[in-house]
């Protein structure tokens, strides 16, 4: 397999950059939105909000087992779980010197919790008040920071592996980081730590942010070519 250079490729057309930023735009317009929900205390989004919580909250009294078994499948949400994961795929880009692949995953994998922390300071909401729940925790809630975090890791990984997949792996891959995705959302609310509101715009935070910076930086569109 040959190695790509680093040269940077001609600027793409506003064609193969304009699924892209339909992405970015409809990812920011639903955490706009939600944001604007929370912020303004909009009566149908709080009650919904607390009707879904009330319904999948695992309950106070839950045993010990579930209480782990749900910690172990929130977990892929987690800032480690996607550093250590980033790490073997950086060796391999860098040993194909793809330098600005490199660069796009480090940016999206990391400063994805920064963002997510700077916004739960700016919303200020108060995560729900389950007893051992969201009372139990100390920082904020919107958005969820799990959601955003498995949104950014599946999204990085489908866009790797995207063209070096036939068109059938390219579905099953695409449904199996979508349950990823799903799953890791649930167990937000499973264990009564975050609202619905808060998973959705985690989720638009995590796949907007990720899709931006690789326009940003011009991975997209992403090539075979330079991966192999």
């Amino acid at each position: 397999m040959s190695a790509p250079t680093d040269a940077r490729p001609a600027a793409p057309g506003t064609r193969a950059l304009g699924r892209p930023l339909a992405v970015v735009a409809l990812c920011a317009a639903v955490l706009a939105l939600l944001g604007a929900g929370v912020r303004a205390d909009t009566g149908p989004l709080l009650d919904l909000d607390t009707r879904v919580s009330e319904a999948l909250y695992a309950g106070d009294d839950r045993p010990a087992a579930l209480t782990v078994l749900l910690e172990v499948l929130t977990a892929p949400g987690l800032s480690l779980v996607r550093y250590v994961l980033a790490v073997p795929v950086l060796i391999w880009l860098v040993r194909r010197r793809a330098w600005r692949t490199v660069l796009w995953v480090v940016v999206a994998a990391v400063f994805v919790r920064h963002v997510t922390s700077a916004l739960k300071e700016s919303f200020g909401r108060v995560r729900p008040a389950f007893e051992d729940g969201g009372a139990d925790y100390g920082s904020l809630s919107f958005p969820s920071g799990h959601s955003s975090g498995i949104a950014t890791l599946v999204t990085v990984g489908l866009v790797l592996a995207w063209p070096l997949l036939a068109p059938g792996a390219r579905r099953l891959w695409a449904v199996l980081g979508v349950l990823a995705v799903l799953l890791v959302g649930l167990t937000r609310m499973w264990l009564g730590v975050h609202y619905l509101s808060d998973v959705l715009a985690g989720w638009a935070l995590g796949v907007g942010w990720t899709v931006l910076t690789a326009v940003v930086l011009g991975v997209l569109p992403l090539r075979g070519r330079e991966l192999r």
